[in-house]
């Protein structure tokens, strides 16, 4: 397993550990992104389908795949970042592991093999955004405080859970399926879609019992507005409410949520969920 490195936030330069993720190449190895540690984090503004995946070559058969880029969210402001990663070396040869008297020569290798790509990414998507959501609802005069039904409370630690399997995303389908899985693996039931004609919206609803969630996977921060959103059905259903979104939340969306008590999420495309409020903290700490 790959060691847990410090990334500061270019926003608001807190350090955030991080580990690389380690992906499994079709020879049975498994295979890490290696991280430039010797160049800044890059501030992920917007993202483009062919800047989300990285090639990384294994260094035990040599085969290079692409597998998505490193990202990492900011656990104080909720800033996303993509960490710069070493290309593939020119000319890189196999690591033998055979006895004596094998060789292991890369020109000999297979052309399939050494030419293959993996478990590699898919066509790209069509966007489910569509057009670029319009602005970020302003700020009025007056704005319901949290309600305490609706607050995260303490809570007796919850029963140890096994370590959650995150699945690679590579589609707006797979953003919802993979916060489905992780909100069942936090100890909801029953995580489903709502019966009925959808609300045109770019996050995508998701509800249980004693829940309201919302998934963002397109490219855009999510803004102020949503949040209020999900809090108010949350509101209205006497559920938790809780977000999840590809592309972070701008800082007054951040600062709502705490004020609201709703735990938000961001996902990279290793399909992990990683909490960026306090009420997420908690969220994960205790399960549902």
């Amino acid at each position: 397993m790959a060691e847990a490195v410090p990334v500061r936030c270019p926003a608001c330069l807190r350090e955030n550990g991080y580990t690389a993720p380690v992906f499994p190449c079709a020879c049975g190895s498994p295979v890490n992104p290696p991280l430039d540690l010797s160049a800044p984090p890059l501030l992920l503004t917007h993202r483009t389908w062919s800047d989300s995946w990285v090639t990384v070559r294994c260094t035990a058969c040599g085969r290079e795949s692409e597998w998505p880029h490193p990202e990492v969210g900011c656990g104080s402001c909720g800033t996303v970042v993509r960490l710069p990663v070493h290309p593939p070396e020119a000319g890189a040869g196999l690591r033998s592991t055979a006895g004596p008297g094998s060789t292991a020569d890369p020109a000999a290798a297979d052309p399939a093999v050494a030419g293959g790509t993996g478990a590699g990414r898919a066509a790209a998507p069509p966007d489910p955004r569509g057009e670029a959501a319009g602005g970020m609802a302003a700020e009025g005069p007056t704005r319901p405080g949290p309600d305490p039904a609706h607050t995260p409370l303490s809570r007796p630690a919850a029963v140890p859970r096994p370590a959650f399997r995150p699945v690679t995303i590579r589609t707006a389908r797979d953003a919802v399926a993979t916060a489905a899985l992780y909100l069942r693996w936090l100890g909801f039931q029953d995580v489903r879609q709502p019966d009925g004609r959808p609300i045109p919206s770019a996050a995508v609803d998701l509800r249980a019992p004693g829940l309201v969630a919302q998934v963002d996977p397109t490219t855009a921060p999510a803004g102020l507005r949503a949040v209020e959103c999900v809090w108010l059905n949350g509101l209205t259903a006497s559920a938790t409410s809780v977000y999840f979104s590809l592309a972070g939340y701008t800082a007054d969306a951040r600062s709502r949520a705490d004020d609201l008590g709703i735990p938000l999420f961001v996902m990279d495309l290793t399909g992990m969920p990683q909490p960026v409020n306090d009420p997420a903290d908690a969220l994960v700490g205790w399960g549902a």
